[in-house]
């Protein structure tokens, strides 16, 4: 009888000792732990074994790391966050990048509670004052309670909702802000669901669930806390950069903010963060995964999709989708990285719960056509699902959220040799983009919402629809230098409702304030900023 092959599955850093056991029992599994090893070691001497290696934040997996994981089927990142792993050049080398999503949820939930009551209590102030200076002055530590407060969570999510339903348990009012569900998820809960972000800065305390990315990078900055009550409590257990932290600092010193309580930071370890020399802050070392039930889940979740992985049985929550090139025509990879680009795109341009997502192909490209929707999905979900989706979960996580998506093959092009057409429709309307590749290799829109246009698909992008009228563009033009803002690229396009549609490239970042500008031009129909 043969000897069935055994695979080689590396840790990199330290996990759950449950799910190294899991490792070290399985018959078919040649366990290395290598979590003491010098990096440069494991690099150069371990990962060229590896079928499959197990990863924390202390591994970097970058260009030297893929180079020597000549053997590698798949990274399993034993957490939530990706950041240390380059996902693309593990794509380029057909490593699949898994990470485990779910195991830290409650742990995160509890920490958010942790840090709402010891800033409403001011605990680990009172605390030191008792126990580390040995004062006892009961008059000093005067807080507030919970009871009757109105909470304002931004981004309802896997976090955001179960802390929201922690909080109304406290008998607190719940606000909750997060465009991209159904309301009923939170009137469910008898919470109020707001489309109006004012609302949320009206509240007592405000707590922010919500990927890190282009959309929510400095969510909360100058102007919003200026909008916010005095004397409003602000947290963050989810990614730094959420909340400007600048701006925050100077909420909390001018004491418009009452308290902070943060458990992240934009650059971390942050010892020497100005926000520690504020005594109204709670302040913790990104904690959210530290309890022992969550580094258990995450062990052992992590083991069970290494084992999964290294005998090709599954990959559970993969990153990415390594395409073999030589299994398919060269000219398809491009055009599955435009659709995730144009889904991306739409998302943005249209802000609200997506009801469906229809992709349509015309020429070779209508082959591969359902390929290309899985695609479309991931880009069209991420700014709300983040590190949660991927292209193996599309379609479940899709069908979880009451998304349609089809696909279709239509006939060849008039015009183009190959032709992709992306409609999503959302609670606030319809966006259709059309996009093809010329020989040239450049990605390029060829229309929107019927308008007939040519502009390339990269950089920061503003979409402004106006009534067709003299003096539009000189007003647009006069508009964005006024703020700085330099044009890359202007394309135009008109239709046969008197309307016109300026697709703006533009070279650095566009404020809220800049777009408002524009929307109150008095041609402008509609304005959008979309960031690729």
């Amino acid at each position: 009888m043969p000897t069935r092959k055994k695979y080689t599955v590396v840790v990199c850093d330290h996990i759950h000792e449950a799910g190294l056991k899991m490792l070290q029992d399985d018959k078919n599994i040649n366990f290395v732990m290598a979590a003491d090893v010098d990096k440069k070691e494991l690099v150069q001497k371990i990962i060229p074994t590896a079928d499959v290696a197990i990863t924390r934040s202390s591994t970097d997996v970058d260009a030297a790391f893929i180079a020597a994981a000549t053997n590698m089927k798949a990274i399993v990142r034993a957490g939530v966050g990706v950041d240390n792993v380059d996902i693309e050049g593990c794509s380029k080398e057909g490593i699949i990048v898994m990470n485990v999503p779910t195991a830290n949820t409650i742990a995160a939930v509890e920490l958010t509670m942790t840090h709402m009551l010891s800033c409403m209590r001011m605990f680990p102030y009172s605390h030191d004052h008792l126990k580390n200076q040995r004062v006892w002055k009961r008059e000093k530590w005067y807080g507030h309670e919970m009871k009757g407060k109105k909470l304002g969570v931004i981004g309802f999510g896997n976090i955001g909702s179960r802390v929201a339903k922690r909080a109304a348990s406290f008998e607190m009012d719940i606000i909750a802000y997060d465009p991209y569900i159904h309301p009923s998820k939170v009137t469910d809960c008898d919470m109020t669901y707001t489309k109006n972000f004012e609302d949320i800065l009206a509240c007592d305390m405000i707590t922010i669930h919500t990927p890190k990315n282009q959309e929510t990078l400095n969510m909360i900055d100058e102007k919003e806390i200026a909008k916010m009550k005095d004397g409003v409590v602000l947290i963050n257990c989810a990614r730094g950069g959420l909340y400007n932290e600048k701006a925050l600092y100077n909420g909390l010193k001018s004491k418009k903010i009452r308290f902070a309580g943060i458990d992240v930071f934009s650059k971390e370890p942050a010892t020497d963060h100005p926000l520690l020399e504020l005594d109204n802050i709670c302040v913790s070392p990104h904690l959210g995964a530290n309890t022992f039930e969550s580094q258990y889940n995450i062990g052992t979740q992590a083991a069970a999709n290494a084992i999964e992985a290294a005998k090709g049985i599954s990959f559970a929550h993969a990153m990415n989708l390594p395409i073999d090139e030589s299994k398919i025509p060269s000219f398809v990879k491009p055009f599955l990285e435009m659709g995730q680009k144009i889904g991306f795109l739409e998302s943005q341009m249209n802000k609200s719960q997506i009801i469906a997502i229809k992709v349509s192909g015309q020429g070779e490209i209508a082959n591969f056509v359902e390929s290309l929707s899985t695609f479309v999905a991931v880009g069209a979900m991420s700014q709300n699902s983040g590190d949660t989706i991927n292209y193996v979960n599309a379609e479940f996580v899709a069908k979880e959220k009451g998304i349609k998506i089809e696909s279709e093959a239509l006939g060849d092009s008039s015009v183009y040799k190959n032709l992709i057409t992306i409609k999503l429709t959302t609670a606030e309307g319809t966006t259709t983009i059309s996009s093809t590749i010329f020989d040239d290799g450049v990605q390029r829109i060829v229309a929107i919402d019927g308008f007939d246009i040519e502009v390339a698909l990269k950089g920061d992008m503003i979409l402004f629809k106006n009534s067709d009228v003299p003096g539009v563009i000189g007003s647009i033009g006069s508009t964005l230098a006024k703020h700085n803002v330099n044009i890359a690229d202007f394309s135009l396009a008109r239709n046969d409702n008197a309307e016109a549609l300026a697709v703006i490239l533009v070279d650095n970042t566009v404020n809220d304030e800049t777009i408002e500008e524009l929307a109150s031009l008095d041609a402008c129909l509609s304005v959008n900023y979309a960031r690729l």
